[in-house]
């Protein structure tokens, strides 16, 4: 079995870029003079996914404008939030509307998805399918960061996503998630936090360690860095 459908989250507003973020989406900053968005098709685009869906609110017209120069191997479908802006849980179920499919990779465009990421997504796909999971986040050991200010959001155990006092884990921005798991929320607005912490609880949130050097998008004083590297 294979995922052939992934999601981009763009609709947020990047507030912590300001002043960049008052004029340009986060997903359309410049890195190496590639967009982060960019650079996030295009691992999509390796991994050999027939379809992209990104989600948008602020400044959207910039991000379809975008889309629309550039010339993706993967068909690619712009979906508006709306009149407000939906959360990250929100933005996912409004966008599973519009596909068939029923288990889809997720993916934050401010993370710096480099190829190499490629071989373990893929492995994290055979895990997803071959333990009939219907979730797993790609973590990466908050050692690996490069802004060392990011604090660690989980503890992962045997591919069991726990909470404890260490914290050792970092969501890279990367989840395939099953669509029976939304159909619960009622609310057009909700973070995707609230499904994990129901799914911790239950003790059914899973994880996916990656080896590979972790680079986000987290603030105006990271991202000067990230230009000096």
């Amino acid at each position: 079995m294979k995922i052939n459908t992934a999601f981009i989250l763009c609709a947020g507003f990047g507030k912590r870029l300001n002043p960049l973020t008052l004029d340009i989406p986060k997903p359309l900053i410049k890195l190496n003079n590639i967009a982060v968005l960019e650079t996030c098709i295009n691992l999509i685009e390796s991994l050999d996914v027939k379809e992209i869906f990104i989600n948008t609110f602020y400044l959207k017209d910039q991000i379809r404008n975008f889309i629309n120069k550039k010339n993706f191997k993967p068909k690619i479908s712009i979906i508006e939030d709306g009149k407000n802006i939906l959360d990250t849980g929100g933005g996912i179920k409004n966008m599973l509307n519009h596909t068939k499919e029923d288990d889809v990779l997720i993916f934050n465009p401010d993370t710096i998805w480099k190829k190499n990421y490629s071989e373990e997504i893929i492995e994290m796909e055979k895990l997803y399918f071959s333990k009939q999971l219907n979730n797993i986040l790609l973590l990466v050991n908050k050692d690996l960061s490069f802004d060392k200010n990011l604090n660690g959001d989980f503890d992962l155990k045997d591919n069991l996503i726990i909470k404890n006092n260490d914290r050792k884990f970092i969501y890279t921005g990367c989840q395939i998630l099953n669509k029976k798991l939304l159909s619960i929320y009622k609310t057009e607005k909700f973070s995707i936090n609230n499904l994990w912490n129901d799914l911790i609880e239950k003790k059914e949130l899973y994880g996916f360690e990656t080896n590979n050097d972790f680079y986000h998008l987290t603030d105006l004083k990271t991202f000067k860095k990230l230009q000096d590297l």
